[in-house]
């Protein structure tokens, strides 16, 4: 399960982080390891993708606190995603601990299913902004075609 009070990588996945983050003199795309972990989740959780995290990523990036991602106020998608997946208003609780160690698994293996979607998209890429900006375009784009498909249920009364 979910080490309490922090968010973990698999290892398989590490590099892949470290890759999009712009510390070290990189040039990735967001700023911190929750940066890249948020957007993974939200992008797994799009595409309904949930994948259990096998081995965990012990350095760079080691387990991330939750204080980084509460101090930017994402740790509002953490608790929201355990909410949907469990249907239980009581994982939201703070009093127990098998709560937030629910909440942070399930969270954790959004993460890794978008960091295995980005890791397709971004195989092959030399400039991962450009990448991302291109892949977010094509499904923004996607999504409006969708929109403006002829929708009969609107005449339904």
């Amino acid at each position: 399960m979910a080490e309490t009070g922090r968010i973990r990588v698999a290892k398989d996945k590490a590099e892949l982080v470290k890759a999009l983050t712009s510390s070290d003199g990189e040039t990735g795309p967001f700023q911190t390891f929750a940066d890249v972990i948020v957007f993974a989740a939200a992008l797994g959780i799009k595409h309904k993708k949930r994948v259990s995290l096998g081995e965990i990523s012990k350095r760079e990036p080691s387990p991330i606190r939750l204080e980084s991602f509460a101090s930017v106020g994402n740790d509002v998608v953490i608790k929201l995603l355990g909410i949907a997946e469990t249907q239980d208003i009581n994982i939201l609780s703070t009093y127990e601990e098998e709560y937030e160690t629910q909440r942070n698994h399930i969270f954790e293996e959004y993460a890794n299913g978008g960091l295995e979607i980005l890791q397709n998209e971004l195989r092959g890429a030399v400039d991962y902004s450009e990448r991302i900006l291109l892949f977010l375009s094509y499904e923004r784009i996607n999504k409006q075609e969708q929109e403006e498909e002829f929708d009969l249920s609107k005449f339904l009364s």
